[in-house]
């Protein structure tokens, strides 16, 4: 039914996977997303701070954009998928974790599917006139579900 056309857009490389595209052929069974494993392809890092309001959500917010826009991520159309693909793992890391509105920091990624895990992390460093300055750390983890060169 589908003949599995390769993307060697990478194959060779020391990345090991390359993308799969379905096309017509009357032999084979088709392979779906779930059949594929989710390969990690980058990892950017950010670092931002709330310097009066203790606010760890707007101190998350900026690691984020610190980590982000630094970049232009083409992943998904280096691999032939659509940016929507993108399996996009956020860890935070901030000193009071149930502070954090993880949903919030959602709406700063145009695509992708987003999870974001808030984890005890970062500093908050005193100041002698009132609430400490809040440092949060991100990590952003891009991956994309792709099928192992054999």
């Amino acid at each position: 039914m589908y003949d599995i056309a390769d993307s060697d857009i990478f194959q060779g490389s020391s990345h090991g996977y390359r993308s799969k595209l379905l096309t017509n052929d009357s032999e084979q069974t088709p392979k779906t997303e779930t059949d594929m494993p989710k390969t990690r392809l980058l990892t950017e890092f950010g670092q931002g701070a709330s310097l009066r309001r203790q606010d760890y959500t707007q101190a998350a917010r900026r690691a984020l954009q610190d980590a982000l826009w630094h970049n232009s991520i083409n992943l998904a159309e280096l691999f032939g998928k659509d940016k929507d693909a993108m399996i996009i793992d956020v860890e935070v890391g901030v000193q009071q974790p149930d502070q954090l509105d993880t949903e919030t920091l959602k709406d700063i990624f145009p695509y992708g599917q987003i999870s974001i895990n808030a984890t005890k992390g970062g500093l908050d460093i005193p100041r002698p006139d009132g609430n400490p300055t809040v440092i949060a750390t991100v990590a952003i983890n891009v991956s994309l579900d792709l099928e192992p060169v054999t």
